[in-house]
């Protein structure tokens, strides 16, 4: 079964919303320790890698290549906001060119 494309965007944007409320209600009620300050700093790499689970499973091997890119770009630039957005850069030319 396949959900509508903004049905998917409601649900990743609610999981991202939930995330960023869930880590200040935590950081409120819970004292700051090292372990949880690498936990949240975790929770938006998690998000970002089940919206992109969600494309490898419904994509091909255009997406799995972006992936691929968007990790390795990670590594080379060390900003994995710019490594994303280069990798959608690449999937749409790759697209483009291979339809």
């Amino acid at each position: 079964m396949t959900y509508p494309f903004p049905v998917l965007l409601l649900v990743m944007a609610a999981a991202a919303l939930f995330c960023r409320i869930a880590g200040y209600v935590t950081m409120r009620y819970l004292p700051s320790s090292p372990r949880l300050e690498a936990a949240l700093r975790a929770t938006p790499i998690s998000v970002m890698a089940a919206i992109a689970a969600l494309a490898i499973v419904n994509g091909g091997m255009i997406e799995a290549a972006a992936l691929a890119a968007a990790v390795g770009l990670t590594l080379l630039i060390g900003n994995d906001v710019a490594a994303a957005l280069l990798a959608v850069a690449l999937a749409a030319l790759m697209r483009a060119v291979w339809g």
